[in-house]
């Protein structure tokens, strides 16, 4: 029908149910029908709705409560994690055959979790703010032009956002930022190039960074993290351009956004004398939080970064209302990641990484004080689940005669009260994200043949890409006196050095949404799937081969429209891995 097409769009009857209340607001429902049956669309838009600046602000509210929705979040969780090397099938899994198939790598068009319509929701929620807002600001005088641009700039970044998801996971995909109220309107487009749609998002971000909102009052706590800011639109410039190949401009975006955390933690410390143990200069001059609460004990890091959230190491994230249980939970965690009556999710930990450190066998955290292997866990007897985004707090001890170990297992949110916040954006994934582009930079001449000018500049990428990663690999480990836990003569080539670079953005962003998109940027940089398939495969234990052969092929690696969409979209066609969608076939048709 002709609500499947991925345009099927926010009706005004959405658009007057929005949440009136903050960020965190679920969504309000009402009887729209007659109301709409007596009056055209447009004329409800204009007469009876877009008259004020609060109008806009709670159809903005609502972009933010949409983007907070289980399928969205859902989908970010499963799009970029799952089907890495990082995460399995947990218990359950029976209960959800199209996750079951994903981990089995047996993805096909009827699988639901290949729908896009939530996130073309919110593309069309934000384009619906852009067509109008300047309406309401002639209507409105105390809606200034520079609030009316700050808006515009911060839902058209939220909108690229969505679109990033999109080509990150599907690779070329219809692409419009037409605003559909309208049934008349023509809505079954063709799939456009991944290169164009990335080239105009950067091109629509560079316009609008500077119209954002840079700082908000300290009186709305959580906005500077909860809403997108000019922070925000330079950490998503910055990896637009690394997914780009332009690594000057990643680092130039990169370098703007580390800039202003560092003035942030400096203000921070002058207003307060007991921050000093947060200080840049631990960290190669970087402001990042210490893991360290007292001797022996560690877990601050964690607890301010997933407990307690909107951290000062926080750029985007989209943050759920903790004091209030009624409010809107984090379902999608609470599903797959677990909880207290189900601590094994419907995801886990594959299993060569929660077994990492049995025998002492330290393969992904190589360092076996890494508090990080230890804030992954989530143990019940011999079953491991997830701690990420499940423990509310930690706290890991240490003793000088045995490793690390979690000696607190509570504060779990409870069953459908997950709070946690969904993170997009962190210090330490841009941080890694520049080592990445600065260690594109270097060039591969053979050493003999480099001149003098080639080597200086290629040690001083290779220097600059590890003091980046020990900084982070610095923060994580358990030490009572901080020092260097990585050697950087181990890491002298561009080669060690990138896949340095690659399992620190593992170990650091683990069950966020980002290791299947870091895997696929790889792949298309390389023009092969070597590494992914490589990776990806490490925790398959039955048809490895099948499933190499399968991801062999650069088209297996995004994701099949979905057969609802190839119905109602006859301009589309279907990726060629996946056959003409109709069987899920990885043949080839032409």
């Amino acid at each position: 029908m002709k609500l499947h097409n991925i345009y099927s769009k926010v009706k005004v009857a959405a658009a007057l149910t929005l949440p009136l209340g903050g960020v965190a607001g679920g969504l309000l429902l009402s009887a729209c029908s007659d109301f709409l049956e007596i009056k055209p669309q447009n004329e409800i838009i204009f007469e009876d709705f877009w008259n004020e600046k609060t109008d806009v602000d709670a159809i903005v509210a609502g972009c933010y409560s949409a983007m907070q929705s289980d399928p969205i979040i859902r989908r970010m969780m499963i799009w970029g994690e799952f089907r890495s090397d990082n995460i399995t099938a947990g218990l359950n899994i029976q209960d959800d055959i199209n996750l079951e198939n994903i981990f089995k790598e047996n993805i096909t068009a009827s699988n639901g979790y290949t729908h896009w319509v939530d996130f073309y929701n919110v593309i069309n929620r934000c384009n619906i703010v852009i067509k109008y807002a300047p309406q309401v600001a002639d209507r409105d005088p105390s809606y200034t032009e520079s609030e009316l641009a700050a808006t515009i700039a911060e839902v058209s970044a939220l909108r690229d956002l969505c679109w990033f998801y999109l080509i990150r996971t599907f690779r070329d995909v219809p692409y419009t930022n037409e605003a559909f109220t309208d049934d008349d309107q023509a809505m079954a487009l063709p799939a456009s190039k991944f290169d164009d749609i990335l080239a105009d998002l950067i091109s629509d971000l560079e316009e609008q960074q500077n119209y954002a909102v840079r700082r908000y009052p300290e009186t709305k706590e959580n906005y500077q993290t909860g809403r997108i800011t000019q922070e925000a639109i330079h950490a998503m410039l910055c990896e637009m351009y690394l997914w780009k190949k332009d690594y000057a401009n990643c680092i130039r975006y990169a370098d703007l956004v580390i800039k202003a955390k560092k003035e942030q933690r400096e203000e921070e410390e002058n207003r307060s004398t007991s921050m000093q143990q947060h200080s840049t200069n631990q960290f190669n001059g970087y402001p990042l939080i210490s893991e360290k609460v007292m001797d022996n004990y560690w877990g601050s890091a964690y607890n301010a970064i997933f407990g307690t959230g909107n951290s000062s190491e926080s750029i985007f994230e989209l943050t759920f209302n903790k004091e209030n249980q009624n409010m809107l939970s984090n379902s999608a965690v609470n599903a797959l990641y677990g909880n207290p009556e189900a601590v094994v999710g419907l995801a886990k930990p594959s299993d060569f990484i929660s077994e990492d450190g049995e025998n002492d066998n330290w393969s992904v955290f190589t360092n076996k004080y890494d508090t990080r292997a230890y804030e992954l866990r989530n143990e019940a007897g011999a079953l491991k689940g997830i701690a990420k985004y499940v423990k509310r707090g930690l706290e890991i001890s240490t003793t000088t005669a045995t490793q690390p170990e979690l000696i607190s297992s509570g504060y779990m949110y409870a069953k459908d009260k997950n709070k946690s916040n969904w993170i997009i954006y962190r210090l330490t994934d841009i941080m890694l994200l520049k080592a990445e582009a600065l260690v594109e930079q270097v060039t591969t001449t053979v050493d003999s043949l480099q001149s003098d000018d080639e080597k200086a500049r290629n040690d001083q990428l290779l220097s600059q890409a590890f003091s980046l990663v020990n900084a982070i690999n610095k923060r994580s480990i358990c030490q009572t006196q901080l020092k260097d836990t990585l050697l950087q003569a181990d890491y002298n080539t561009k080669t060690l050095m990138s896949d340095l670079v690659l399992r620190e953005r593992q170990r650091e962003l683990m069950f966020e949404g980002k290791r299947w998109y870091d895997l696929v940027r790889r792949a298309q940089r390389d023009g092969n799937t070597s590494v992914l398939s490589k990776l990806a495969t490490q925790k398959v234990t039955e048809n490895k081969g099948g499933i190499q052969t399968k991801l062999a092929r650069m088209d297996a690696i995004y994701w099949p429209y979905n057969l609802e969409e190839l119905k109602v979209n006859n301009n589309l066609t279907q990726n060629p891995a996946f056959g003409s969608g109709e069987n899920g076939s990885y043949e080839k048709t032409n």
